[in-house]
């Protein structure tokens, strides 16, 4: 991924910008490559838990539908009804959960890809940043090469227009590199220092969803819980207490090995 020119090679030892002012943009490009790279990653990764959010929900439904097709519940009326209970909980949790997912879509990811979509452009700002520096030295060098020219009687209204020239294709070069250089030094600071003011407002949405959700999925198990409990089952350090009565009866049995 990496797209900073300064990674790949030194800059020459002649140079027309000094090494101070090469490293000072070298700093701000290695932060926008970062920030890139963590942009990227925190979109990836919240892809993919509303992916995994989705596949919660569909793992909890497999297993209320693979009850209420087993004999079990088709033999026992009292828990049909607590299964299909607890499956109808799941129906309206599901819409709860695509809300939330939707909220996330629209609130975290498509502001999180456009914020992606600016590095492209950055990328091609270095390049030709680059490439500007790369012919302004070049015409640098030109310049002084044909200023070290001997001047003889023959050849000087012929150098004079060389070095006129040449003096501006230096002035061109230097223009060019100077606008872009400059155009960089203060932007990327701008981008670096924005990019907390942009997703504020994303994790903000996202807290308020989640609580959003989790509050509604909680209300629904509260209710779920006091439907499926009854007086003659006790609290639940009694119910318990009874699961662990009938597992020790069931491993007493003959047909069954205690680990």
């Amino acid at each position: 991924m990496s797209w900073n020119p300064f990674s790949r090679h030194s800059v020459p030892k002649k140079t027309v910008v000094s090494r101070s002012a090469e490293r000072e943009l070298e700093k701000e490009v290695k932060k926008a490559e970062r920030l890139e790279e963590t942009s990227r990653k925190l979109y990836k990764d919240t892809k993919r838990w509303l992916e995994s959010n989705q596949g919660v929900i569909a793992s909890e439904h497999k297993i209320t539908q693979n009850l209420l097709a087993s004999q079990l519940c088709q033999t026992e009326p009292q828990l049909c009804t607590q299964v299909t209970e607890w499956d109808r909980s799941l129906d309206k949790q599901q819409l709860c959960m695509k809300e939330l997912n939707a909220t996330v879509q629209k609130t975290v990811l498509e502001p999180m890809k456009k914020f992606n979509s600016i590095f492209p452009s950055i990328q091609t700002a270095v390049k030709k940043r680059e490439q500007s520096l790369q012919e302004y030295n070049k015409c640098q060098a030109k310049l002084e090469k044909h200023q070290g020219r001997e001047r003889t009687g023959q050849n000087v209204v012929k150098l004079d227009a060389v070095l006129n020239k040449s003096r501006k294709s230096v002035l061109s070069a230097r223009d060019d590199f100077e606008t872009q250089n400059s155009n960089l030094m203060e932007d990327l600071p701008k981008l670096i220092e924005g990019r907390v003011d942009y997703f504020q407002p994303s994790l903000e949405a996202l807290i308020k969803a989640q609580v959003g959700y989790n509050s509604e999925v909680y209300r629904m198990n509260t209710e779920l819980s006091d439907q499926l409990s009854s007086p003659s089952n006790g609290t639940q350090e009694e119910r318990a207490i009874k699961i662990q009565q009938g597992l020790a009866n069931i491993k007493a049995l003959s047909i069954t090995l205690d680990e």
